[in-house]
């Protein structure tokens, strides 16, 4: 199921409210599947954020899992797209981050192992021959274990958690996302038993 958060914190308070449209129009999208453990790491990643901090300018936040056409639409109408999601490229070690363009992201070669880059790529694809795009950064992590069919985080993900985080809070950061961390943390555990008890 797709859960779209619409988040305005101006003054670095939780508060609801329409989307600012004289600002950049832009959209976090957390990409994967929780059923096959590491696959789901992107939409840990994208609930973690909404739940721990608070923002200074509006933007939305998608928890996608698997977005099919969904993300298309994204593409087309948002001015900014950051997608969060794991990498099956080949050649790096589990636990490294990889942050791409649309052009980098669709270049080199790149195994798609996973129905959420498999998707990703097909829509950037279809989008770019379209000639209507939304400046796109997809920001990975390479996977330990995508085959188990279970709720969870490999202990090679776990290690590198905060990093991942903190690199897609820098790439926020680069679109004037300025983000506070709330005192009373959800931890990364809390996170991914709401998945498992949902």
């Amino acid at each position: 199921m797709t859960v779209v958060y619409l988040l305005v914190k101006p003054t670095m308070h939780s508060i609801w409210q329409k989307r600012d449209k004289m600002g950049k129009n832009i959209v976090l999208v957390g990409s994967g599947n929780v059923l096959f453990k590491d696959e789901g790491i992107g939409v840990y990643a994208v609930r973690y954020i909404k739940e721990n901090y608070d923002f200074s300018i509006p933007f939305e936040i998608i928890e996608g899992g698997t977005l099919g056409l969904k993300l298309l639409e994204l593409l087309q109408e948002y001015d900014e797209v950051l997608i969060v999601n794991t990498s099956s490229e080949q050649n790096r070690d589990a636990g490294e981050i990889i942050i791409k363009n649309t052009e980098q992201f669709l270049e080199g070669d790149i195994v798609k192992k996973t129905a959420s880059e498999v998707e990703i790529a097909e829509m950037l694809q279809v989008c770019s021959l379209s000639g209507t795009v939304a400046k796109t950064t997809v920001i990975s992590i390479v996977p330990d274990d995508i085959m188990s069919v279970e709720v969870g985080v490999s202990d090679v993900l776990r290690r590198e958690w905060k990093k991942y985080i903190q690199s897609v809070l820098g790439q926020m950061k680069l679109l004037g996302i300025e983000a506070k961390q709330r005192e009373n943390v959800i931890e990364l555990d809390e996170i991914v038993a709401s998945y498992f008890n949902s």
